[in-house]
């Protein structure tokens, strides 16, 4: 039975449950903002600068739940995703171009994500780096096969344990050794103190607003569930798609402050927690090696949930825009090759994974503008075109992400 046959039918039992059933795409979604990525950023702001960025969390999640919550709709809306959209728009040597830079974007997200899988298995078991990358790309291929295999329930179902293992991972610290709650919550009053908190608080936005999850959440609504028979139906999809969005976004938003939060009040003036290796060893170190094990667990499974995600997501970019599909295994082969080539040359992780997130931050504009635009756009929308105050909003949030991430770019080219 679909998932739109659940909402047309007299099915029994409560309206809340039949919702529930339409829960999965925006969790799938939701690994993108707790990848690898995030760890380093939040770890990083939470050691150097205590409780002072909790804010800027705060404020990307609100951010990344409006802008998932759109790209889910025009999904729905439309019965296309957005990058289909694009390349039904686009000239041809606009749309190829425009597929080239969503690839290297869906490229460096996977490399920073195989290479954070990496470094857990190095942390957790001694695995050299280069025979860690192996293992997650093998890992990520059963992931995969999954999905080709039992189709999308199933590929939801084992991203959402994997979230849970996440959460698991990188929140248990933090009941450890629990911050104190007025600190805590002075972390939620907007302010810098100095260039390098600004360039952090740009990378944890970058960090956060993932523009390969905007392109892959449309799709993940439209296959999830079908082509909808009338305006009403639709109606009721995106109200339930509020659920999963808000849901989905809760928790990834939750793991991102409580790691944050782990790192100010029990890593603060630590020395070596820059790095994801300097930081587990702290972690070890003030909270004992039980704490250290499951944080490592986390971005293990941080690492393979994200990186299966990322993948996913570039099959959506190129049979989009380039009417073009692969099998999803070969493309797995193709996208692991940078990050076995950096792990190879033996390039030190975590800066790699500030590298990834300066080409993401590239990347978001070319997502996010074209999604504003459309999901304000009547003929493309219909009735579903954002309220006026959504479409205030959205334009406020794109201006305030794009802004951002050309300062983080702005300063990483100054610091270099």
């Amino acid at each position: 039975m679909t998932a739109p046959a659940l909402l047309t039918r007299t099915a029994p039992g409560p309206r809340l449950w039949r919702r529930l059933l339409l829960l999965g795409p925006a969790f799938v979604a939701a690994i993108a903002y707790v990848d690898p990525g995030n760890v380093a950023a939040n770890l990083t702001a939470g050691a150097q600068h205590g409780f002072l960025l909790v804010w800027v969390l705060v404020a990307a999640n609100a951010m990344a739940v409006l802008v998932q919550y759109q790209s889910a709709k025009l999904g729905l809306a439309t019965g296309m995703s957005l990058p289909e959209i694009l390349g039904r728009r686009l000239g041809t040597r606009s749309r190829r171009a425009y597929w080239l830079q969503a690839e290297v974007v869906a490229g460096a997200t996977d490399m920073a994500e195989v290479i954070g899988g990496a470094v857990a298995l190095n942390l957790l078991f001694g695995i050299p780096l280069l025979a860690g990358g192996v293992i997650v790309g093998a890992a990520s291929m059963l992931l995969l096969a999954i999905q080709s295999m039992r189709g999308q329930r199933a590929f939801e179902s084992v991203i959402i344990t994997l979230l849970v293992v996440i959460a698991v991972g990188f929140m248990t610290g933090l009941f450890v050794n629990p911050p104190v709650p007025g600190e805590a919550l002075t972390g939620l009053l907007p302010r810098f103190d100095g260039v390098e908190t600004v360039l952090l608080a740009a990378s944890m936005l970058g960090a956060t607003v993932m523009p390969h999850a905007i392109y892959l959440h449309s799709a993940l609504a439209r296959d999830r569930h079908g082509l909808s028979a009338g305006v009403e139906q639709t109606t009721r999809l995106i109200r339930a798609t509020r659920i999963d969005v808000v849901g989905a976004l809760l928790v990834a938003g939750a793991v991102n402050i409580a790691m944050l939060l782990l790192a100010a009040s029990s890593l603060r003036g630590v020395e070596g927690t820059d790095t994801i290796a300097g930081a587990h060893a702290a972690i070890v170190s003030a909270l004992g090696p039980v704490v250290g094990m499951v944080f490592g667990i986390g971005l293990l499974a941080s690492g393979l949930a994200s990186t299966s995600v990322g993948c996913y997501a570039g099959a959506t970019i190129m049979g989009g825009l380039l009417k073009v599909r692969i099998p999803i295994m070969l493309r797995r082969l193709i996208t692991l090759i940078p990050a076995l080539a950096v792990l190879g040359m033996g390039a030190e992780p975590t800066w790699a994974l500030v590298v990834s997130q300066v080409l993401l931050s590239f990347g978001i504009p070319f997502a996010l503008i074209p999604l504003i635009r459309l999901t304000g756009d009547r003929e493309v929308m219909g009735v579903h075109v954002d309220s006026t105050p959504l479409r205030i909003a959205g334009i406020c949030s794109a201006v305030l992400i794009v802004g951002l991430n050309v300062v983080l770019i702005v300063l990483t080219v100054l610091e270099a």
